[in-house]
């Protein structure tokens, strides 16, 4: 079962948004997918509770015996939705189910310093040869100072740069109704859906 993590240990930086939209995408290809959430805030699960139950199923933790979690039975994927903060023994328990691990970061300074530490942590990391990991710009707006600091960032890494997506409300509105990008009308969302188009090629191969 393939085991995709979303993480950054900055806040804020659109990890919710990521895990959704790529459980949305991975439940619309027909596969039982389960989104888990490793944050205490449980915002994902907040989300689950808004989708309708007429769209593709997207399950969430099993709950044994009080506190024990596991996918439920039948799931062939599972995204796990990360804190902020991750480090220590989480990062750990992260890393030793990951089969990839999503990052993304926003054109500021701060996430970007951030980020760059976080990279360090997991290459270092004593799995970090047999998970692979890649980039993904969150909220870029083109033509700002912001989106080419952020461009000069992205370019003086060996990890992979799977694209940028948007400063788009498409995201604000879709979570709202627990829907994502697969959801809707394709043409609502043409160049949204364009912008996934690397970050899905990556993670199938």
């Amino acid at each position: 079962m393939p085991v995709i993590v979303v993480a950054n240990p900055k806040g804020g930086v659109g990890k919710s948004t990521l895990s959704t939209n790529l459980a949305g995408y991975l439940a619309r290809q027909g596969h039982a997918v389960m989104l888990g959430d490793v944050d205490r805030q449980q915002s994902t699960l907040g989300w689950l509770s808004l989708r309708p139950p007429n769209l593709p199923k997207i399950a969430t933790w099993q709950v044994e015996h009080g506190d024990v979690v596991r996918p439920p039975k039948g799931t062939t994927h599972a995204v796990l939705d990360t804190p902020a903060g991750l480090h220590g023994k989480r990062l750990d328990d992260v890393m030793r189910v990951a089969d990839c691990v999503l990052v993304p970061l926003q054109p500021s300074i701060f996430d970007i310093r951030a980020t760059h530490d976080f990279l360090r942590q997991l290459q270092d990391h004593k799995r970090g040869d047999k998970v692979r990991i890649a980039l993904v710009g969150m909220r870029v707006r083109d033509g700002t100072i912001a989106a080419e600091q952020l461009r000069t960032f992205l370019g003086s890494l060996c990890v992979p740069v799977l694209g940028q997506l948007r400063d788009t409300q498409n995201y604000v509105h879709l979570a709202a109704r627990g829907l994502t990008l697969w959801d809707v009308a394709p043409g609502r969302v043409e160049r949204d859906v364009d912008q996934w188009q690397p970050i899905i090629q990556w993670l199938e191969r």
